[in-house]
């Protein structure tokens, strides 16, 4: 997927780092390390007057200075409060979580997941932190707000009343690394009492950088298990509840064992044969490390008796851990709501997990320019921002048996938590997917706009982020963020996660007959050399001139600068062809294996390239007959050439200029690079 606005983001601080999570934006210009030097210097314990240990950090309104509530507030420091305080204590637990007199209990639950992966967990709470070695009186955690991390910096000051932690503490009251994360946040919203309200996704995403979606089970879509499945593989992080129905639901164990209003962590889904079909599964776990599920499929129950010794052993594990498995229609009946955070790719260092691929545009609404409300405003609409994105490969697996492009669109209204003591709430926002077509259009107008039928939409709701998800054929798309109502200043960020794996496929998921024959043109080498490749598969045939064509050009097939391509490099060019074999019989409707140069352009636009008529006829000169006709081969070394200028051309534009320029270096870089020479030269 590539983007220009995409491109125009990225040209910020990230060219340099600045906003990843091991280099963070400082919050207010404070350093950590410098901070903390400094107080180790002069001997004194840190203080922090951008967050002072006073009643206005409190809050503004019922923590607010002059609120009853406020009264009798002392702040102190851990070991004011204990004699040998922890940092952290054997490792985080969700015991050292504890709520108190702050309605952030939606943090908290995130807060908890955190636990569950040490991984992610040193992401946001920097290791190496203590109360003994080299002591200041000084903290930084890490979160993710709006596109950047961001380090935030706190003194050890915490407030207290009656001489007890005030807000979220630990159980054993010796354990202090929640309490110092809950402060940081609190630093960055502004102050503790923006903090009340709220949903546990947005903890989620602000402690990964990933983004959210939320399935009500009640309304779930037929192919949520393999969404589910799907999510996992992907690195994602899944949580479930059931919902409470009146305040003293809250934490009620139901007859079969289920917590309501408790968050619980979806790990696992899996599919088993039992009783001559399959049954589907899921693998839950409760953070409290007891009390399980006591229906079907619990831990020995009598359904595992009538599955094979294989599956049982990898999937049953009989202990009072927390940990248990249910059927996935039990799931949908029992659980209200599933939330999905979708993670990026720097989140997850497992080579054996693929990830999404991501985008990440921002922008602004203002009043009088690009404030232009949704769609039902004509007048105001095509105003508002543009973002477009390029579809390139449909999914390997699709959920729906149809191919297509699975992608996620996140947009996220900035800074609202600190608007709340303003008395402003969420605006209502949302977004529309129209088709590109033709790269003259730099902006669409109205007169597609207004005209023409969109090809996905959200809903609008005031909520901090709206996400959906959408399947869409390989093309170009523009996103046109919106309030729902004209006129509404505000900044955003528009995130578009791509469900097309980013690594390449493995030799397990290659079909055992093309193996075969890979195998026997191979042979003992391991890997076919472009001449020897002229074989039909699935009725897919391509020319010995073709693959050397494809091979020079495709510099996904040449990684270790050789002549030879191994199985799986094979494989991803083979599936390539064979889609674009597809688009050639739709556009051969006489089946005569060529096509007119008139229909070319349609086939082109079909592969995911909008072509003008300049560019048409540089095709007809190069790649038709005496006829004007182009043959499969023809159309499979124009897709090819189109790709590897399009991405050049990508790699080396400066903004959004349309051109490139190139030194003499890079000139001659590119003149003896053989790949680079080939996209140059027509």
């Amino acid at each position: 997927m590539t983007s220009t606005a995409n491109r125009l983001a990225r040209k910020q601080d990230r060219e340099q780092g600045i906003g990843t999570n091991e280099s963070p934006v400082k919050f207010s210009q404070q350093d950590y390390d410098d901070l903390r030097q400094q107080c180790l210097k002069s001997n004194r314990l840190f203080e922090d007057n951008t967050f002072p240990a006073e009643r206005k950090t409190l809050g503004y309104k019922e923590l607010g200075p002059y609120s009853p509530n406020t009264k009798g507030v002392v702040w102190k420091r851990p070991n004011e409060l204990c004699s040998d305080p922890q940092f952290i204590l054997d490792g985080a637990t969700r015991t050292d979580i504890c709520q108190g007199a702050l309605g952030d209990c939606w943090l908290l639950a995130a807060i908890a997941s955190l636990t569950m992966d040490q991984q992610i967990l040193d992401r946001v709470v920097p290791p190496g932190q203590s109360f003994t070695e080299n002591y200041a009186g000084i903290f930084h955690f890490k979160f993710w707000q709006f596109g950047n991390w961001t380090d935030v910096v706190i003194d050890d000051r915490l407030p207290t009343k009656d001489g007890k932690l005030l807000f979220v503490h630990s159980a054993e009251g010796s354990e202090f690394w929640s309490p110092l994360l809950e402060k940081a946040y609190a630093k960055l919203n502004g102050s503790y009492e923006a903090l009340i309200g709220g949903s546990t996704i947005e903890g989620f995403e602000d402690f990964t950088g990933g983004i959210a979606e939320t399935f009500m089970l009640n309304k779930a879509p037929s192919n949520l298990f393999y969404i589910i499945q799907k999510a996992l593989s992907l690195g994602s992080l899944l949580g479930c509840s059931v919902d409470i129905t009146n305040a003293r639901d809250s934490e009620a164990i139901t007859s079969l064992k289920l917590v309501k209003g408790h968050a619980y962590s979806l790990t696992g889904a899996e599919e088993v044969n039992y009783r001559g079909s399959r049954e589907q599964l899921v693998r839950l776990r409760n953070p409290w490390g007891q009390v399980e599920w006591t229906g079907p499929w619990s831990d020995g129950s009598r359904e595992w008796n009538y599955i094979n010794e294989d599956e049982k052993s990898n999937l049953n594990s009989v202990a009072e851990d927390g940990e248990f498995w249910m059927s996935f229609s039990d799931f949908t009946k029992n659980f209200s709501k599933l939330e999905i955070c979708n993670l990026t790719p720097d989140s997850i260092t497992s080579e054996s997990t693929s990830c999404w691929s991501h985008s990440q545009f921002e922008g602004m609404w203002r009043t009088g320019s690009t404030a232009g409300g949704c769609r039902n405003n004509r007048a105001t609409f095509p105003s508002n921002p543009q973002f477009m994105i390029r579809l390139e490969d449909v999914d390997d697996n699709p959920l729906d048996g149809e191919d297509g492009c699975t992608f996620l669109v996140g947009l996220m209204q900035k800074d609202s938590r600190q608007q709340k003591k303003l008395n402003r709430d969420h605006e209502s926002i949302g977004f529309v997917i129209y088709k590109y077509k033709g790269r003259n259009n730099v902006r669409l107008g109205p007169d597609v706009l207004l005209r023409q039928n969109h090809v996905a939409l959200s809903s609008f709701t005031n909520t901090r982020e709206v996400c959906e998800r959408f399947t869409l054929p390989p093309g170009e798309y523009v996103i046109i963020p919106s309030s729902f109502e004209p006129h509404k200043n505000g900044n955003f960020v528009l995130r578009v996660f791509s469900e097309k794996q980013a690594n390449e496929p493995s030799e397990k998921d290659v079909d055992p007959h093309f193996k075969e024959i890979f195998r026997r043109i191979a042979g003992d080498v391991g890997g076919g050399t472009v001449n020897e490749i002229y074989i039909s598969y699935n009725n897919l045939y391509i020319s010995t001139r073709t693959w050397r064509f494809v091979h020079i050009n495709f510099n996904v097939l040449q990684k270790d600068e050789t002549c030879t391509l191994g199985l799986t490099e094979f494989y991803v060019c083979w599936k390539k062809m064979e889609r674009y074999l597809e688009i050639f019989k739709l556009i051969d409707t006489d089946h005569s294996g060529t096509m007119s140069t008139h229909e070319m352009r349609d086939a082109a636009a079909a592969a995911g390239f909008n072509i003008n008529s300049a560019l048409l006829q540089a095709i007809v000169n190069r790649y038709a007959d005496a006829h004007y006709a182009i043959d499969f081969d023809g159309f499979v070394s124009c897709l090819v050439k189109l790709e590897m200028h399009y991405k050049m051309f990508k790699a080396l534009e400066k903004g959004d200029s349309g051109k490139i320029e190139l030194d003499m270096q890079q000139v001659c870089e590119r003149i003896t690079n053989p790949a680079g020479l080939s996209a140059f030269l027509v």
